[in-house]
């Protein structure tokens, strides 16, 4: 007989990430990637966090939210291999899993006096339900002589430009955010976010929010992104 578990949420993740595309496909990826775990009574408690301020770096265990409507699949078709090539779910780490649960590293910044958690380095999408919180461990966490043949290396990074009118906007956002908003953009775009099997169209524009800013970019060239404009959108409260 089949067991059922429920599972409740402990909290849930205050993300720059307003939405699914353009977050980094790993954790670590974009550093700048900023947020903070808010944390449900009574975990929110000093008790509850007590000896995590020793702790450099959490496992986040999470639920893929907006994929819970979604079809679960056997096979997947990672970006890594072009978006074309199937492999099994459980090689790979989409978010289309059999109980939509996923994983990340992300470093701990800081421990706010009302029990939450600043994070960074996160590829986590503003909302996500938070299920549990462990401690990143080095000497088991990292394992010598560890291998995985379909991603060994981070992928290659795209050249990302800017109009100097983009720069100029997201230097004065950045300032009103507090926020490393010139860095997030880089470093997030840098990974080439449009779909791993679509042409670049250099008539094409692509866009995408962090925070309460939109982003516009168009591929000059296959190898090069050109930040074209980051502008407010007044109807997201951050």
């Amino acid at each position: 007989m089949q067991e059922q578990y429920q599972l409740s949420p402990i909290g849930h993740v205050q993300s720059c990430f307003a939405e699914k595309f353009a977050i980094p496909r790993q954790p670590a990826l974009a550093p700048a990637a900023q947020g903070r775990i808010i944390l449900l009574p009574p975990y929110n408690q000093a008790q509850a966090l007590a000896g995590l301020e020793k702790v450099s770096h959490i496992w986040v265990i999470f639920v893929f939210h907006q994929a819970l409507n979604q079809q679960h699949r056997l096979q997947v078709r990672p970006p890594r291999l072009g978006g074309n090539q199937r492999i099994g779910v459980f090689a790979s780490r989409a978010s289309h899993r059999p109980n939509s649960i996923g994983q990340s590293v992300v470093r701990l910044d800081a421990i706010t006096a009302d029990g939450q958690l600043l994070i960074s380095g996160l590829d986590l999408l503003d909302g996500t339900p938070v299920l549990d919180i462990k401690p990143y461990i080095p000497f088991v966490d990292t394992v010598p002589g560890a291998y995985n043949h379909i991603a060994e290396q981070p992928p290659p990074l795209t050249q990302v430009d800017w109009t100097p009118q983009a720069k100029a906007q997201a230097q004065q956002h950045a300032q009103r955010l507090a926020q490393p908003l010139l860095e997030l953009i880089e470093q997030c775009l840098a990974q080439n976010p449009k779909p791993a099997y679509q042409q670049p169209d250099s008539t094409r524009h692509y866009g995408v929010c962090f925070y309460d800013i939109n982003v516009t970019w168009h591929y000059p060239s296959a190898d090069r992104i050109y930040v074209l404009s980051v502008e407010q959108n007044n109807s997201i409260s951050h």
